[in-house]
């Protein structure tokens, strides 16, 4: 879709070592995460995660820590912990925050908190920020932080009342999919479509792929 002039999605890649160590050709995938739209999307793109661990740690925001700093933190811990358990295969992990300024949205797990963040966002712009960590066997490690900025229309009272009634917020970073019914609720997007479902596809593939990872 076109995006208005001036707003720009970005990614930031953190440096890697050149030449990284030979990695057997049977080194495994670990999708370091429970979610069904992060498995989904890596099968878009013709990768089979060996095994889905989500790492289970406590995602609650640091005191005044910024939203791409939660969403880059979150990823590398999420790798880090599920690395340990899995020290011979590539773990790739992820996380996605929807910000409004300043101020990180919650996921939505209850119809008020969804009507909270839909309230908010409605009529304005936010960011999804996308945070991916990948940790390939002997400890090497390779990151990004991937920003898409998404509009959201004004919402009526119905809107957001039959949208609530739907149940599809639940789980959902800032209380809406945008690949389900709120895709009506978003007339442009400026960066990865795919980081607002869950993952950014492009970056996670440059990610793995740098470090050797067999497709």
């Amino acid at each position: 879709m076109a995006a208005p002039s001036g707003t720009q999605g970005s990614a930031a890649r953190r440096a890697m070592p050149s030449d990284p160590p030979a990695v057997s050709p049977q080194a495994s995938l670990v999708l370091a995460s429970a979610s069904p739209r992060r498995l989904a999307l890596l099968r878009q793109i013709g990768l089979e995660p060996a095994a889905v661990d989500p790492a289970e740690i406590d995602e609650t925001p640091l005191r005044r820590e910024l939203p791409r700093d939660h969403a880059r933190r979150l990823a590398a811990a999420k790798a880090a912990a599920v690395a340990r358990r899995h020290p011979e295969a590539y773990v790739l992990a992820a996380d996605t925050v929807v910000a409004l300024g300043r101020r990180i949205l919650p996921k939505a797990e209850d119809g008020a908190t969804a009507r909270r963040c839909l309230e908010l966002l409605s009529g304005r712009r936010h960011r999804v920020l996308g945070g991916i960590t990948v940790i390939a066997p002997g400890g090497r490690a390779a990151s990004c932080l991937v920003t898409t900025v998404v509009k959201m229309k004004r919402l009526s009272a119905s809107e957001l009342d039959r949208y609530l009634e739907s149940g599809e917020w639940r789980g959902k970073a800032g209380g809406y999919a945008i690949q389900g019914l709120a895709a009506a609720f978003v007339p442009w997007i400026n960066g990865s479509y795919s980081n607002v479902v869950g993952l950014p596809l492009a970056e996670t593939a440059g990610l793995l792929a740098g470090l050797g990872c067999p497709a």
